[in-house]
């Protein structure tokens, strides 16, 4: 019992036990009361109406007794929270980045990944920032929640007791693709994770492969599809190279999709958008994607044919 995949499980369905338990006692408690009491005190029973004298010693009983219960559900909860925010000294710190309808997750050694990977049994640190809304990092298997909140400063930190792989969800309503903000979290020894972490891209990946990988790790595929489906974004499939009428500052003309519309659109995405489609949604991605990198998601888009 109260086994599970990181060190706050024991403690976190103790309390939610505890709290449970005594929620049930007094639902069956007071329940009963309630039916005995329409039983014994019938009108039929009971034809006229009596005075009852109060009692002092059952209002101590109904004040202690509830405040005694209370004390009890704050300590195992308090004690259950009060670690949460102890973060360990030699804790590994990862920034996970939250953005509609993503989570990326950047290591110190510049590696980003479109997955969480941790080290088994090693304390890990989630420094955590939002580039647009609220989000909130929710890792049901591991009992842990905490928000992003664009502009604060917030973390949360763990210990992984089980390898495997777990969800990682949003838990803040964050616009209209909220649900599919999913993700995982992969526990791996100690070895295999150091071997991940320092292993570069393939020498043999090619342009393509790269430019995919670029907008898997930096959350472009939340809001653009690769398979003609329009979401909140246009979908990549099929426009390189064709024309587009965009809004740009209120007046509609229109554009050839090349490396240069690419490129604008990245690192300036409220310039010229798409008809059809909002403005303010897309963050820059100015200092963050290089030159290279974006010639080489243009190299994918490129390779993405048009529907037939």
């Amino acid at each position: 019992m109260f086994s599970g995949a990181s060190n706050y499980v024991r403690s976190t369905d103790l309390a939610f036990t505890i709290i449970f338990g005594i929620s049930l006692f007094l639902l069956v408690l007071i329940t009963s009361i309630m039916i005995y009491f329409l039983i014994r005190y019938n009108r039929k029973r009971n034809p006229v109406a009596t005075q009852v004298k109060s009692s002092n010693a059952l209002e101590i009983t109904w004040t202690l007794v509830p405040i005694i219960l209370v004390m009890i559900m704050f300590y195992y909860g308090w004690t259950g929270f009060e670690p949460m925010r102890n973060v360990p000294k030699d804790a590994m710190e990862i920034k996970a980045i939250g953005r509609m309808w993503t989570w990326s997750f950047a290591y110190n050694n510049g590696k980003v990944s479109d997955k969480l990977y941790v080290p088994f049994g090693k304390p890990v640190k989630i420094n955590l920032m939002s580039e647009d809304v609220i989000h909130s990092l929710y890792i049901p298997a591991f009992r842990i929640k905490e928000d992003a909140v664009p502009g604060k400063n917030n973390y949360l930190w763990f210990i992984p007791e089980h390898p495997g792989t777990y969800d990682v969800m949003c838990a803040e309503y964050c616009g209209m693709r909220h649900s599919y903000m999913i993700t995982q979290v992969n526990v791996m020894p100690e070895d295999s994770f150091n071997i991940w972490l320092n292993a570069g891209a393939s020498a043999s990946a090619s342009p393509v492969e790269q430019g995919y990988q670029l907008i898997k790790d930096n959350g472009c595929i939340g809001c653009h599809s690769t398979d003609g489906t329009k979401l909140v974004g246009p979908s990549f499939r099929g426009s390189f190279g064709v024309k587009k009428t965009v809004i740009s500052a209120g007046k509609e003309h229109e554009i050839t999709v090349d490396k240069d519309y690419i490129y604008k659109s990245i690192v300036d995405p409220n310039a010229d958008i798409v008809k059809g489609f909002n403005l303010g949604i897309m963050p820059s991605f100015k200092n963050k994607i290089s030159d290279q990198d974006i010639d080489k998601i243009s190299d994918y888009i490129k390779s993405l044919v048009r529907p037939q």
